[in-house]
């Protein structure tokens, strides 16, 4: 195949401009690795691209002896052995600020859901009933009152606080990374521990290398209030599954909105399902058309490193 038509395995699916795009500068191949097609054309894909449930491995590598880039249509790349990567010479693209705004949306309406209790009425009431009504929605505090932590504070971390902080929120973050004092606006960067006791509200943002599996331990989950609403948002690896059961089991006020699971999906016996405080969706939280588009415009990066060229955003050189 040549450089001017390479060939691109398709692994999950994309948008349809950005699929029909790709479809117009290379031959693209459709489906997951298991498939036939895939099998087929293995030995010439130039590109590989990839969202969430693909693991590229060095199992898979070797099956690609010409492969010169992997595009994560998405931000997060722990599906990818990097290190296989380097090794190989294979270059990785993403979109690491595609789904931002969705995801922060995606909590702001959490935060509303856990604080912020509502009814809405299907028929006319008589007085006594719309007076008992009115009186039994009462949230206990206003969003004002309350202690946002947010644990990691990169793209979607930081653009929370900003939102944050406009309703109202104190607003504490903890990252590894050094952050400039111009980006943390007014939000207090705090130790981890800190921020495990003091936030009302603690929104998970770290993501899905190794070193961050399990970082929401038992023993920081351990430190959080009886009350606390724990939203996680980003990877189910980074939270012990069991841990947080036997927290909510103990402290039934407190309650737990995972968007994320480790495995996805989550199966019976994840001791959170049955848990009357804890609410499991199933990874929704980029799931706008604009943010799944914007991820699947990883295409054009996979198509300027398999004609040679620089791409926009590769794993490591990100600007």
């Amino acid at each position: 195949m040549s450089m001017n038509n390479p060939i691109i395995l398709v692994c999950e699916p994309l948008a349809q401009a950005p699929m029909a795009w790709l479809k117009g500068v290379s031959r693209v191949i459709e489906g997951g690795c298991a498939c036939n097609d895939f099998a087929a054309n293995a030995q010439d894909a130039t590109g590989l691209v990839v969202r969430t449930y693909t693991n590229v491995d060095r199992a898979l590598l070797e099956r690609l002896p010409n492969l010169k880039v992997v595009g994560r249509a998405g931000v997060g790349v722990d599906n990818i052995d990097l290190d296989a990567c380097a090794a190989r010479g294979v270059r990785v693209v993403h979109t690491p600020d595609a789904n931002t705004q969705a995801v922060v949306e995606y909590v702001v309406c959490l935060l509303g859901d856990a604080l912020r209790p509502r009814v809405f009425l299907d028929h006319a009431l008589p007085l006594d009933q719309w007076e008992n009504a009115r009186s039994e929605i009462v949230a206990s505090r206003q969003m004002s009152e309350l202690t946002l932590g947010i644990l990691g504070y990169g793209r979607v971390g930081s653009r929370l606080a900003e939102v944050a902080q406009a309703i109202g929120f104190r607003v504490l973050f903890n990252d590894l990374l050094n952050v400039t004092p111009a980006h943390t606006s007014s939000a207090i960067r705090v130790d981890a521990a800190t921020l495990f006791r003091e936030s009302d509200v603690l929104s998970i943002h770290i993501d899905g290398r190794p070193s961050n599996r399990d970082f929401v331990s038992a023993s920081m989950i351990g430190l959080m209030r009886s009350d606390v609403v724990v939203i996680n948002t980003s990877r189910g690896m980074v939270l012990q599954t069991e841990a947080l059961a036997l927290f909510l089991q103990a402290n039934p006020i407190a309650r737990a909105i995972l968007d994320v699971h480790d495995p996805e999906p989550f199966t019976a016996d994840n001791p959170l399902v049955k848990l009357p405080n804890a609410f499991l969706a199933p990874h929704l939280a980029s799931r706008t058309e604009t943010a799944m588009t914007n991820m699947s415009w990883v295409v054009r990066d996979v198509i300027e490193v398999a004609m040679g060229r620089k791409p926009k955003f590769e794993v490591g050189l990100d600007a």
